[in-house]
């Protein structure tokens, strides 16, 4: 079955096949008798020296976690403390947990940890086994490890969890994979400390996030970005290898562009290819397949990078939080 029609049975009211609705309880199964040892308590969550925050979802594909990430980050640097990130580096080819260097290949590390490094430059560690992967961020030096991802990943203790929610999509049709897009029961959205809404039409118990994104960087001379505005009425070619393509296009039409989409799946690893459309339009991308661009990029080529708006109540509840975690 191909990403589009499972689109529509997740999100768009088609109704799912027999088969489809047949493999829910497997999956269930499967999912509790990976969590058994530690519901037996054979294994328990590894508590390291510093603050843990766990920046999740509890649906497959992207609800922006990555820049709520960065917004994290920044507030506590901001705040005096010392922020790594870690993350399992999906779509890279590192097998052992690994530091990130400046320049960070994204082939090996994956592509939202070489954005988070590079756009922050906190320590960023990698690796499927989580708990690792930390330890080399606390040997670093950081008091606050923000992890990217990991909602249902139970190997880490955490003091902070915080599950993002696409704010239109939501949980679609409220069924578990592969049925629905659900990785986990609704019912787990009851453990976490926050909810945070991407987009407009947060409820009474989320917090409402804002992702902005008002200039396009090219990736031949990033000092020559340009605002978005001033593309208005101009034809584009918009691509997006990310979780929910749909959200980038809608976001350059907010600013009057005339948008080709060309979606590709997400973490897709890019090749000159993708971005030749046999014509000089501008090709417009997320900053995500920008980190993947830059032994090809062309001087029509340029990136949006988006950041998020939070509520400064609740960045200082935040901050709070992980000072009374650490205490």
């Amino acid at each position: 079955m191909n990403a589009q029609r499972l689109e529509r049975i997740w999100y768009a009211g088609e109704p799912a096949p027999v088969w489809l609705r047949a493999l829910e309880p497997v999956y269930r199964v499967l999912r509790s008798a990976a969590r058994l040892p530690w519901r037996l308590g054979l294994r328990r969550p590894e508590r390291l020296p510093a603050c843990v925050v766990v920046v999740g979802n509890v649906v497959v594909g992207g609800t922006g976690k990555t820049p709520l990430v960065v917004a994290l980050v920044e507030a506590l640097r901001a705040h005096g403390r010392r922020p790594g990130v870690v993350s399992r580096g999906y779509g890279g080819s590192a097998r052992v947990p690994m530091l990130l260097g400046e320049a960070p290949d994204p082939a090996v590390v994956g592509d939202e940890p070489a954005l988070i490094r590079r756009r922050t430059g906190v320590p960023v560690a990698v690796g499927r086994d989580r708990v690792a992967a930390a330890r080399l961020l606390v040997a670093e030096g950081v008091d606050t490890i923000v992890a990217d991802d990991g909602l249902q990943n139970p190997s880490l203790a955490r003091d902070l969890e915080l599950c993002v929610i696409d704010g239109r999509r939501r949980f679609g049709n409220g069924r578990l994979l592969p049925a629905g897009p659900l990785r986990e029961p609704l019912a787990r959205l009851a453990a976490v400390d926050w909810r945070i809404c991407n987009g407009s039409d947060a409820h009474a118990d989320e917090v409402p996030m804002m992702l902005r994104g008002d200039v396009a960087v090219p990736l031949t001379d990033p000092a020559r970005e340009l605002l978005l505005a001033s593309l208005a009425g101009t034809r584009v070619h918009a691509v997006a290898g990310i979780g929910h393509p749909g959200r980038f296009f809608d976001g350059l039409r907010a600013h009057g562009i005339e948008v080709i989409p060309h979606p590709l799946p997400d973490h897709h690893a890019m090749r000159a290819d993708d971005l030749a459309f046999g014509d000089d339009l501008p090709v417009l991308m997320t900053e995500k397949d920008a980190v993947k661009c830059g032994a090809f990029a062309e001087p029509h080529h340029a990136y949006v990078p988006v950041g998020a708006d939070l509520p400064a109540g609740f960045l200082e509840a935040f901050l709070a939080r992980c000072d009374a975690a650490r205490r």
